[in-house]
């Protein structure tokens, strides 16, 4: 968990503001064994912490301070109890901004409002809370994001459409907005360059550790850096992006630009992951560029190839964060990485890549570590897509247990089934029909999925 510094915005007791250098090199939760008690209490909620998954990254990223860029955290009491839970940003004037979101029908009042502010292409803040969703809350939710981002356009200075938002948690309770606008002021006052770590910590639901990730890259030979937090654990399929993900980077590009950028990097990403198929009414993620301490020229087009270099950094950051996302689902204790070949399009890989991830029966074999292709073949058959039995192949592990129509004829169990037993498991499957092509990631399903949702209300 970060140390405390000595520097607190003076702000109520039930309100507090803290901000809180990123540590370096800080240590994360074990990367093996079983889910271990959490030792750090921001993951908690009113209940009782959940334990850290066991698929956690052993120590966490050192995100560097980003010129044009201030952040700070604080407790406004939404529905934790002594924890962070809301989120500030301040960039600097003339920031440009994209940003992609859920396409869920009952989309939160936050995501709406970031949606119509994207047309202004620039951004001045970010305000983040966790513990509601804002989702569900008809005009009272409309109301209550007004509330939040014209209070914080009045403390900062700036046009309400520049105040970006994201919400997340429980579905359908009203936001007590006050409880946010007021601390703002004192947030804005007390918001520093660094405090990446606190910042990803303060937007974490049912996630049991913070996700972050940074990356560098020259562009016209001046280095720029990335910086990037993100958060979910559960109701992760994406439709967009992801649950809630935030990046920054003191390049100077355009908004015209940053949205090509991200629009593209999502689709093997944020949208390349799933942990139970259920796509949250809040995902959101933002792309912000200060332009500050970046020398290099402005840039008009995402297909300069100046960028070649930041695009890949940036398509780096996001899959790390996507990544961390699903190593963190709801009671998952195996990573799993999902590989469809020979389709007769890359998307109709993709979908039959997420119609195995996405099945209950697939992932919970995997959970008990039985070695059950036949699952596979059901996953296959039912995704809508073109197939041939003769022509499918399965492999668990670079292990073939599938081929021509029936069980391959070197079939190994005891193979197959060590191949299935560990943290990370690899499925690949060759539909042999044409040269399309995906990759997605899931986690397996176990106990601990059930016993985290029957309870997340209560």
């Amino acid at each position: 968990m970060a140390q405390k510094s000595s520097k607190t915005a003076k702000v109520p007791a039930r309100a507090r503001a803290k901000v809180k250098p990123a540590p370096s090199g800080a240590k994360a939760a074990p990367s093996a064994g079983k889910r271990a008690p959490a030792a750090d209490t921001t993951a908690a909620t009113t209940k009782a912490a959940h334990p850290v998954s066991p698929l956690a990254p052993k120590s966490f990223a050192s995100l560097p301070p980003l010129a044009g860029i201030r952040l700070a955290t604080g407790e406004a009491g939404i529905r934790y109890k002594d924890r962070t839970d809301v989120l500030v940003a301040v960039m600097a004037p003339g920031t440009q901004v994209a940003g992609v979101f859920t396409r869920s029908k009952t989309a939160s009042a936050p995501v709406e409002w970031c949606r119509a502010g994207l047309e202004g292409e620039s951004a001045r803040v970010l305000v983040v809370n966790s513990g509601n969703a804002n989702a569900f809350t008809g005009r009272t939710g409309d109301n209550a994001a007004r509330q939040v981002a014209e209070s914080a356009a009045a403390i900062v200075g700036c046009k309400s459409s520049e105040v970006f938002m994201a919400s997340t948690g429980v579905i359908g309770e009203p936001l007590p907005a006050a409880k946010i606008t007021r601390i703002l002021g004192e947030l804005v006052e007390a918001g520093a360059a660094g405090g990446w770590r606190d910042a990803a910590q303060a937007i974490m639901t049912t996630d049991t550790y913070p996700k972050l990730a940074t990356a560098s890259a020259m562009i016209d030979g001046h280095k720029v850096t990335i910086n990037g937090i993100a958060k979910g654990s559960g109701m992760i399929a994406p439709d967009m992006a992801t649950m809630l993900s935030f990046v920054a980077t003191n390049a100077n590009l355009p908004s015209s630009v940053l949205q090509e950028l991200l629009s593209k990097g999502v689709e093997t990403s944020f949208n390349a992951i799933t942990v139970d198929s259920d796509t949250s009414t809040s995902d959101t993620l933002l792309l912000f560029a200060t332009g500050k301490g970046a020398n290099h020229p402005a840039i008009a087009k995402a297909s300069d190839k100046r960028l070649n270099e930041f695009r890949k950094a940036l398509d780096g950051v996001l899959l790390d964060l996507a990544l961390q996302v699903v190593r963190d689902g709801e009671g998952a204790e195996k990573l799993i990485r999902i590989d469809v070949s020979g389709a007769e399009s890359d998307q109709a890989a993709k979908r039959v890549a997420l119609s195995i991830a996405n099945s209950p029966l697939v992932k919970t074999a995997v959970a008990g570590a039985d070695a059950n292709w036949g699952r596979v073949v059901m996953a296959v058959g039912k995704a809508g897509e073109a197939a041939d039995r003769d022509k499918l192949k399965i492999w668990f592990g670079g292990k073939l247990v599938a081929e021509k129509g029936e069980r391959a004829l070197k079939y190994d169990e005891a193979a197959a089934t060590k191949a299935v037993s560990g943290r990370s498991v690899e499925i690949a499957v060759d539909l042999g029909l044409g040269k399309g092509a995906a990759r997605v990631w899931t986690c397996d399903l176990t106990h601990g999925y059930i016993d985290i949702n029957g309870s997340y209300r209560s």
